[in-house]
């Protein structure tokens, strides 16, 4: 982009001329940011450089943005000049190095390289990423920026745990350097920076020889889960996670781990987003009628259920639904995948959701999956109301192995005194989100209540892009003080002007 031009959009931008929101992944309607007066898409690092510097000096906010892993309007600071830097189009993979034999190597990504671009070069070099895994969809920068992680507690699975050194473009504009170093607030900070230092303008990411794995999945009730041993359900395989069905009172547990390449051919490919036309409207039918009716809310429940219960996998080279457990292929194609042939993502279709996600010490885990239940079973007490799963793959139950940095979830050695050394249960509760009357779910103030309940009992922290300005608010009371001084002061040396600022700096107090 010419000079000229960021400098009339910069210009538009002071006189509050060029306003409008930027939306997250499910489109108008669905603001990131409430106001922005430009957004740059970028085709290299030294053009992020140059609008960095330009923004920097004439005092315009600047905010990173990859493909969009965002819910609600907490990206940016509430300031209509706010630039965006949109990196998708930044994403230059370089210096592959992996030698025959070798246990590890390295390869150099830019700011927008997804997963599924890294994924698919690697595979194609006989590499791998390991289990630092993260949705297809998601800019490998931005899911370090954000805290993101794989579902495992026996594998490193928090992305930045790849992460060798990163080139971060200060407030000052200048490439600051920062090399992985546990022993150093710098990197503490930069490894799950919330995009507070800068721009994540490249990465120097570790990799591992090309491998297969098994997915399965096993159907439990309700009541084996809650009163069993969740630790010993998960830590010993790669990965693994829960689906909850709570109106069924049933559990999915999926999990995978390596196995040789010879074992078998099939080359499985797993798609939890991808929606036909017909399953579409079907879907958006029952689940808009929901909004109203209970009974289509338990409905769609016990469908999705039945759906999640099959494989949500194809193999890849002939496109054929797989239809038995396990389910064998290359690791990213299994554990993460991407998009069917001539299909579309839901929120394509106007399938479009919220959520919430809290982290929680997997000490906690049985005691904060009853708390729910509880919440649950108050509900129909006390409203005669029927709690429901109205996600596809139902509520997603996470785990997290313990990475120390300042701001992750899954960190420990923390001021509230649980124990967080077996790692963390992440529970994640997408909902539908109606697209008639008022747009508010069924029953929708039972969201905002569960989270208060659960941030005011347990020790928790919040997923970065997965809850409303009001739970981070809450939440910030269970962040060790003591990291977030740390974490002010690397800000306040990559950034001291805030040009980085966003809502949730701010609400966790990084600028006062």
């Amino acid at each position: 982009m010419s000079s000229v031009r960021r400098y009339l959009l910069l210009a538009s931008a002071a006189l509050g001329v060029v306003a409008e929101p930027y939306n997250t992944f499910d489109g108008p309607g669905f603001p990131a940011c409430r106001d922005v007066a430009a957004v740059y898409n970028v085709t290299s690092v030294d053009e992020m450089v140059s609008i960095v510097k330009d923004a920097a000096a004439n005092g315009y906010p600047v905010r990173p943005s990859g493909k969009g892993h965002m819910w609600y309007d907490t990206m940016c600071q509430d300031d209509p000049r706010t630039v965006i830097i949109r990196t998708e189009n930044t994403n230059g993979i370089s210096d592959f190095s992996l030698e025959p034999g070798a246990e590890s190597g390295s390869v150099v990504i830019e700011a927008g390289v997804t997963f599924l671009q890294l994924a698919e070069y690697l595979h194609e070099n006989g590499a791998s990423m390991g289990y630092t895994l993260v949705n297809w969809n998601i800019s490998m920068a931005g899911a370090v920026a954000m805290g993101a992680h794989r579902s495992s507690i026996r594998e490193e699975s928090m992305v930045a745990a790849g992460v060798l050194s990163l080139d971060i473009i200060n407030g000052n504009g200048d490439i600051v350097t920062v090399e992985r170093d546990e022993t150093n607030d710098d990197w503490l900070a930069a490894s799950t920076s919330l995009g507070l230092l800068g721009v994540i303008a490249r990465m120097k990411f570790k990799i591992y020889p090309d491998f297969k794995v098994f997915a399965k999945q096993d159907i439990y009730d309700e009541d084996e889960v809650l009163n069993g041993d969740i630790y010993g359900m998960i830590a010993p395989y790669a990965t693994a996670n829960f689906w909850w069905w709570p109106y069924l009172k049933k559990f999915h547990h999926r999990y995978y781990d390596e196995i040789p390449e010879t074992l078998s051919d099939q080359e499985g490919f797993q798609s939890t987003f991808s929606v036909t036309d017909l399953e579409a409207a079907a879907a958006i039918t029952i689940l808009n009628s929901g909004k109203y009716l209970e009974t289509s809310n338990e409905l769609i429940e016990t469908i999705f259920f039945g759906l999640w219960s099959a494989p949500n996998f194809h193999e890849k080279t002939t496109d054929q639904t797989i239809y038995t457990w396990p389910v064998y292929g290359w690791n990213y194609d299994v554990l993460i995948g991407g998009l069917y042939p001539g299909q579309k993502p839901e929120w394509e279709y106007g399938l479009r959701g919220e959520t919430l996600e809290l982290a929680f010490p997997m000490t906690r885990a049985n005691d904060m999956l009853k708390r729910v239940r509880k919440f649950f079973d108050d509900e129909k007490k006390e409203k005669g109301i029927t709690m429901t799963s109205t996600y596809r793959s139902g509520i997603n139950i996470k785990f997290g192995k313990p990475y120390f940095d300042l701001l992750g979830q899954v960190t420990y050695d923390t001021s509230d005194g649980a124990d967080w050394s077996k790692g963390a249960i992440m529970f994640d509760f997408p909902h539908f989100k109606p697209s008639i009357g008022d747009g508010k779910p069924y029953n929708a103030d039972f969201y905002p209540r569960l989270a208060k309940v659960l941030i005011d009992e347990f020790p928790c922290r919040p997923h970065w892009t997965k809850n409303t300005r009001e739970v981070f608010g809450n939440a910030t009371k269970n962040i060790d003080p003591d990291h977030l001084a740390r974490f002010k002061a690397v800000r306040e040396k990559f950034d001291p002007s805030g040009t980085f600022k966003s809502v949730v700096g701010e609400i966790l107090g990084l600028y006062d």
